[in-house]
């Protein structure tokens, strides 16, 4: 577990199945996130316990309010490499009522410090829907700088739209 001010980063339980079913079907939280084809719930849970357990090259934690122990999103540092010292974001928060109150900055703090600390990573980077500007605002207020632009390779709703790149190298992160 990595502690948070406002939230605990744990490991991915195969009981956690049936929210990641509920967030990855709710058009409203997937709206800017790549989400794939439908699953079943028990393909879900099938797929959490049969997953790999967290090594260096990619650590998925489920995102848990401190004060009840509820689940309320995930987030993952993938594709990292000891070699280049860099690895790859990724965050949702699929409880909605926890949106826009500090939890996805507190997570994205927190798994960066971890990212540098515990992995000895030197940069971390990720790729955002240039529409998402709460998800934009919250990792430029963590130390995260637009590093590129990648044009129209998201689409949704029939339209295609562009995706920041966004890189926060040791040192850079702000509490």
């Amino acid at each position: 577990m990595v502690l948070g001010d406002l939230v605990t980063l744990r490991a991915m339980r195969r009981s956690d199945a049936g929210a990641l079913w509920r967030w990855n079907h709710d058009p409203e939280v997937m709206r800017w996130m790549s989400d794939g084809y439908a699953q079943n719930p028990e393909r879900v849970e099938k797929w959490l316990e049969e997953r790999p357990r967290n090594t260096y090259g990619d650590v998925l934690l489920g995102i848990e309010v401190r004060e009840d122990t509820r689940l309320i999103g995930l987030i993952r540092l993938r594709d990292a490499e000891p070699e280049t010292g860099c690895a790859e974001l990724d965050i949702y928060l699929g409880e909605k009522e926890y949106w826009g109150r500090g939890f996805a900055t507190d997570a994205m703090r927190t798994v960066c410090r971890y990212g540098f600390d515990k992995m000895r990573l030197h940069k971390i980077t990720l790729t955002v829907v240039t529409e998402n500007h709460a998800a934009h605002r919250v990792y430029q207020k963590v130390g995260f700088v637009d590093e590129g632009r990648l044009r129209q390779v998201f689409r949704r709703d029939g339209q295609w739209y562009d995706m920041f790149t966004m890189g926060l190298l040791e040192g850079e992160l702000r509490d």
